[in-house]
């Protein structure tokens, strides 16, 4: 294996394995390993909070809830409901020690995102969510905020995953040129500008273009999945014979990418949350794609980005092939030794349109 402290780039599963033994990351399974991150799961006790926050370079999480944001105490050992439209805070099973060269980054699992629950990773003396500063010693904190739906979770459940990585790792737009070039990244002229831009599909021959979440549904348990009927939860929307679709402010949706995506087996990917320039909505809570995803070594593109877009403020009109989104490319510090993919029983490889995993 690679060793960790001379390679730069998004560490493989078998380096976070080996952070896990030299004890810089402690509480964590190795049956949680994904290809280039590890799955974060969460502790006994979630508190009900009187809102998100960030403890800033001050404080301590604790100190914080002390403060008079912790409104109760929920116990998670036999599983809880988190109901839609309130904040929780879940102090969670893993604690790092992680060397001055490594920092961390986190996000929600794609099944999370596609469920409408907004989840992002605190630390102590924190002044940005989703992010493990380098050398940082202490506790990981989830704070849980489901949309739409409700959730029973209990602990042990895993609802974000955090990737470790050394150095400067991100491809410059010149460098993902030349990696499509070589080995391409979507079917046909590929947008790059600040990342590879990612555009809306709402114009096909199938019956489903997308899925329109409805209110007051019943609650979703995040562990079981293949338990539910999609009709309960989601309408679908038909193909627009105009090319186009209204996005109405507050609700959710579940679209998918024109494009075909590839990420190589040396590289990892990242889709940036939100770009105020394309438009005032949000796309894609769940912004990690692992080395591997698309990828097959026929050269065939099977898989779309599916997207979680909300509208902000006002209704927004969403155009078939609109750009909607950037994905950030990133190299390996080495290739996977299993790829996201069939190995790996993945859910969403050679996705097209699909909901999350927890419906039939």
């Amino acid at each position: 294996m690679t060793d960790v402290n001379q390679e730069n780039g998004v560490l493989s599963a078998d380096m976070i394995a080996a952070l896990m033994e030299a004890g810089a990351i402690s509480g964590a399974d190795r049956s949680r390993l994904q290809p280039a991150s590890l799955d974060l799961t969460l502790g006994s006790h979630a508190y009900r909070v009187r809102a998100s926050f960030l403890p800033s370079h001050r404080a301590r999480v604790s100190e914080r809830l002390e403060d008079g944001l912790k409104m109760h105490e929920i116990d998670l050992g036999a599983g809880a409901v988190l109901e839609r439209g309130c904040v929780y805070l879940v102090e969670l099973n893993e604690r790092v020690k992680l060397p001055e060269t490594i920092a961390g980054a986190a996000n929600p699992k794609s099944s999370t995102g596609r469920i409408d629950v907004f989840v992002r990773l605190v630390t102590d003396y924190a002044a940005a969510f989703d992010e493990i500063p380098a050398g940082y010693d202490g506790p990981l904190y989830a704070e849980i905020s489901p949309r739409t739906f409700s959730i029973l979770a209990r602990a042990g459940s895993s609802l974000n995953q955090a990737r470790f990585k050394q150095g400067e790792p991100a491809l410059s737009d010149a460098a993902l040129r030349a990696l499509h070039e070589k080995s391409p990244l979507v079917d046909g002229e590929a947008n790059i500008a600040g990342g590879l831009g990612v555009s809306v599909c709402l114009r096909n021959d199938d019956k489903v273009i997308g899925w329109r979440a409805r209110r007051h549904a019943g609650v979703i348990d995040v562990d079981k999945p293949g338990a539910l009927d999609a009709d309960d939860f989601f309408e679908p929307i038909p193909p627009q014979r105009s090319g186009f679709f209204i996005l109405d402010p507050d609700e959710f949706y579940i679209l998918a990418s024109k494009e075909a995506l590839v990420v190589p087996p040396g590289f990892a990917a990242e889709m940036a949350p939100i770009n105020t320039g394309l438009g005032e909505f949000r796309v894609h809570y769940a912004g990690f794609f692992d080395p591997g995803f698309g990828w097959s070594e026929a050269g065939e593109r099977r898989s779309r980005a599916v997207l979680e877009v909300r509208s902000h403020d006002a209704p927004f009109v969403l155009e078939d092939g609109q750009l909607v989104a950037r994905l950030l490319y990133e190299r390996m510090a080495e290739i996977p030794s299993r790829l996201y993919g069939s190995e790996l029983k993945s859910n969403y490889q050679g996705q097209g349109l699909k909901l999350s995993k927890h419906f039939r």
